[in-house]
């Protein structure tokens, strides 16, 4: 693999120069913003604690990716946020549905094969592109959400809304190429803030279910 590679693949980008694309590179601040809101408010919760920190590397690993643009790059960006969906579905494994340890980490390492499983089929609905690999995120989420309505009624209601919120972040990346002739800025950077906000969100419901949870 060449780690060194340039990689030319939103519609901002025009040249490989380390600005070429400044506004998905500095939308990538709400991510940093979001995991300093985020960080005080889970005072005493360690695994969200540990979100926030991801959610800042998410931050971090765009902006490599929207300026350096190389491979190794690439998998900054990349690499942060698969961490953030495993920790999170770890968190729900555990915290929603009460489950042990194994049983937590067993269902997250299925995220894997359920994942390869899904993603092609979403590869088939058009226009969605390089997308398709995040559309089963929003459908885990949502079913996830489905599933909870009756055991925890105000955290699935909170699940809807961050899949909704990743739904309507996958349709911004989505149309980034589609239109860029007409926008040469493209609409990256809407998925870009947009995630910042469903990430940050997705945090803010555990920390609610976490204080309905407590004993009194």
């Amino acid at each position: 693999m060449d780690w060194m590679r340039q990689i030319d693949a939103y519609c901002e980008r025009t040249d490989p120069a380390f600005w070429a694309e400044p506004v998905n590179a500095l939308t990538n601040a709400a991510f940093l913003l979001a995991a300093a809101v985020m960080w005080p408010r889970v005072r005493g919760l360690p695994l969200a604690r540990a979100l926030c920190v991801v959610l800042g590397l998410i931050g971090i690993g765009s902006f490599l990716f929207h300026s350096i643009a190389t491979t190794w790059a690439a998998m900054a960006d990349v690499l942060p946020i698969l961490g953030f969906i495993l920790l999170y579905l770890y968190v729900a494994h555990r915290e929603f549905w009460g489950l042990g340890r194994w049983s937590a980490l067993g269902l997250t390492a299925a995220f894997f094969p359920y994942a390869a499983a899904t993603a092609p089929l979403f590869g088939l609905v058009p226009g969605l592109g390089s997308s398709a690999g995040y559309a089963p995120v929003a459908l885990l989420i949502g079913l996830h959400a489905l599933f909870l309505r009756r055991r925890a009624p105000a955290t699935a209601r909170g699940l809807a809304l961050g899949a909704g919120l990743l739904a309507v972040s996958i349709t911004f990346r989505s149309l980034d190429d589609p239109i860029c002739a007409a926008l040469p800025l493209g609409t990256h950077f809407m998925w870009h803030i947009l995630n910042a906000v469903m990430l940050g969100w997705m945090i803010e419901v555990y920390r609610r279910h976490a204080r309905r949870s407590a004993p009194l």
